[in-house]
């Protein structure tokens, strides 16, 4: 294939968020649109997506919508942390490199942990938890797992299970920042193994993604204080903080800036996708598309691609000037500029034609 006849029209590999709006979330949005609606979620709409949100995870749970992601932690983490508290998180967490220190602007202190793997382990729990009584060191309250990681790799539920025992054995709340979560519950088995890595594991908080799955803006932050009331390692003022969050929850998602007054506008996407499961087919969708990605590519050994991803996202090894000529085909972002590591990241709409372009792209340019 000559150069000048790279293809030039395929959809974006370069993330989820570049994606447009799935259209059994355009159809919902036009119907909300019809006619009046009571403000801040008293409206039909809000409660058909709160009612779907406990088919999924339990009665029980509780339902805020707000507007994205980083909103969502930062609302999320204000309710669950008072003064002189901090979170503890990757260091490849979003949290930590995407949000503009955002919660730290909020008064809450980020401890970032390294990790070659994105993930949080029961060690570094332990290692900050010594912290805790010592006036002079910020106070850590809250681990945030990110589900599916920023490096693409998923946490089994066994293993968060293990992580929300040790942080409720010293006290500690556990929030998952799934901005993801459609991704991760199609690569785990599906709607059936959600609760097993969430609820039913002990995470106290969940932000849960929306936007990067269909929905034109929009993400749910889920509280579940049924499995705070049955987590039966909690110490008192563990079950107590949950609790605690769960009052102030109102009031910090608008201290945040996170209320929306038409709340419909986001409830109802929610409600379309989550009907039927759409939201799981979605991230399947994407999973998939990756997957084929890597099947196509994976023989082109300077990638340095040994391992079939595990969401949708993978993670070449690529010189900067084939990276540049790459980019004509479809734009992606560095990633790990210093090993001239780059991301490509599939989306819910991305058919197999856009992945035969992009790989065959890729084959002319490194090969």
């Amino acid at each position: 294939m000559a150069m000048s006849s790279l293809p030039t029209s395929i959809r974006s590999f370069a993330s989820d968020n570049f994606a447009g709006v799935h259209p059994a979330v355009m159809e919902n949005l036009q119907a909300a649109n019809l006619g009046h609606a009571i403000a801040y979620g008293g409206d039909v709409f809000t409660d058909e997506a709160v009612n779907q949100f406990e088919r999924i995870f339990g009665v029980g749970t509780q339902a805020f919508f707000v507007f994205g992601g980083t909103g969502g932690n930062v609302f999320a983490l204000s309710s669950l942390c008072g003064p002189g508290d901090a979170v503890l998180c990757s260091q490849w967490s979003h949290l930590h490199i995407d949000e503009t220190g955002a919660p730290e602007r909020a008064g809450i202190k980020l401890l970032a942990v390294p990790s070659t793997d994105a993930k949080v382990t029961t060690k570094d729990i332990e290692r900050v938890a010594s912290d805790i009584g010592v006036m002079h060191h910020a106070q850590p309250r809250v681990v945030s797992l990110t589900q599916p990681t920023e490096l693409g790799t998923l946490y089994t539920a066994q293993e968060i299970e293990q992580l929300c025992l040790c942080a409720h054995e010293h006290g500690l709340l556990v929030h998952m920042d799934g901005a993801r979560i459609a991704n991760a519950t199609a690569a785990l088995g599906g709607i059936s193994s959600l609760r097993k890595f969430t609820v039913d594991a002990g995470v106290d908080v969940l932000t849960f993604g929306g936007t990067k799955n269909g929905l034109m803006y929009g993400e749910a932050v889920l509280y579940f204080p049924q499995g705070a009331a049955r987590a039966h390692s909690y110490k008192d003022f563990s079950q107590e903080n949950a609790q605690r969050a769960l009052r102030y929850a109102p009031y910090a998602r608008k201290q945040t800036t996170q209320l929306p007054s038409k709340m419909r506008f986001v409830s109802a996407q929610f409600a379309a996708v989550l009907k039927n499961d759409l939201w799981v087919k979605l991230g399947a969708s994407a999973n998939d598309a990756a997957a084929s990605l890597f099947d196509a590519v994976k023989s082109i050994h300077s990638l340095e691609l040994t391992e079939l991803p595990a969401v949708n996202s993978l993670y070449p090894t690529i010189s900067p000037v084939h990276a540049e000529q790459l980019r004509e085909v479809s734009f992606f972002w560095d990633w790990e500029p210093a090993r001239h590591r780059v991301r490509w990241m599939t989306s819910w709409d991305t058919e197999i034609s856009d992945v035969k372009a992009f790989g065959e792209a890729i084959y002319q340019i490194v090969t």
